[in-house]
């Protein structure tokens, strides 16, 4: 177990913490650029199109070719938005999407990451913060497409935290820990995934996760087709980039998550378990991608109803057979 030590931090620890988080931002960075990147090929595969393939060999760095567009493009302001929170905005929507990585095992060994005692906790916890940014900017923006982007959010992101923390649950009850990295060890040690006892869980959590990133078809957030874009219509140049970076650092994170609670995480046979963590997040992130190139997008009334009324009702009744299950069995 993880304990706290109040002894004061040296500079050597110091040091290898800022390291650590450099190391885990350039990753996370890489991440990012080429989940783009894959999002933009697979989807170009699945409805016939080319997709990226100018910039770079075989189109390997149009993301970044389009991250350095953002970057030069004038920084706009509305007259009159409230600047300050404006310009705050996509700092708080960001800083928590990257907190949570801390409490990813991506190895065994820890070697950037912390093996927090409530690791479970604190991403569900941490994760919900980024809340604040999405509604401080739709507010800020001072712009009635934005406002009900945000108020969106707001709603949908609230009401999915619900069934995917209790999602969460069922887990915790097997593995008898909210150490993220002890749940990986109980799975390698009972030699099964969790996936699998945990089938309902895992579909919750499917489908939560998915509403909880505001991806297709849960992406009424942003909803051009009504909103514009939603809560960031009034960024531009890299803030924009901050909001549309921590959408998808946030999808690395989830897939960290999924991988960790209901696949193993990192541990598997004869390969590295830094690579089985890869390959189990890649699964993931595909299978949104996969969603993002098939599905409609739903109606709010529709979203709101199926949060309150079947998920949370089925996440329940999940841990409530799980519990019995481990109480009896």
């Amino acid at each position: 177990m993880w304990h706290w030590e109040a002894n004061p931090l040296n500079g050597p620890a110091v040091l290898g913490m800022v390291i650590g988080g450099v190391v885990i931002l350039i990753l996370t960075l890489l991440v990012v650029m080429y989940s783009i990147y894959w999002q933009r090929k697979l989807i170009g595969w699945i409805q016939w199109r080319i997709g990226p393939n100018r910039v770079g060999p075989f189109g390997l760095l149009q993301t970044a070719a389009d991250v350095i567009k953002l970057l030069i493009k004038e920084d706009v302001v509305p007259e009159k938005a409230d600047r300050a929170m404006f310009l705050l905005a996509p700092i708080i929507a960001f800083v928590p999407a990257f907190t949570v990585l801390a409490a990813i095992p991506f190895s065994a060994h820890h070697v950037f990451t912390a093996n927090i005692s409530i690791g479970a906790l604190f991403y569900v916890a941490l994760s919900a913060i980024t809340i604040h940014g999405v509604m401080l900017g739709a507010w800020a923006s001072n712009n009635k497409y934005s406002l009900i982007g945000g108020m969106r959010s707001a709603a949908q992101l609230i009401s999915y935290e619900i069934p995917l923390g209790l999602s969460i649950v069922g887990v915790v009850l097997m593995a008898g820990s909210i150490n993220l990295n002890d749940i990986v060890e109980a799975q390698a040690k009972s030699g099964l995934w969790y996936v699998i006892p945990q089938i309902l869980g895992f579909i919750v959590f499917m489908i939560a996760s998915t509403a909880e990133l505001s991806r297709t078809p849960f992406d009424l957030p942003e909803a051009e087709s009504e909103l514009v874009a939603g809560y960031h219509t009034e960024y531009s140049g890299f803030r924009f980039a901050f909001f549309m970076l921590t959408e998808y650092v946030y999808l690395f994170a989830m897939a960290g998550l999924f991988a960790t609670l209901y696949l193993g995480g990192w541990s598997g046979p004869l390969l590295p378990g830094w690579l089985w963590f890869a390959i189990k997040a890649f699964l993931y992130i595909s299978f949104q991608f996969w969603l993002q190139a098939t599905m409609p997008r739903m109606r709010v009334d529709q979203l709101m109803s199926f949060s309150w009324k079947v998920l949370l009702p089925l996440a329940l009744v999940n841990i409530v057979i799980t519990a019995v299950v481990k109480a009896f069995v």
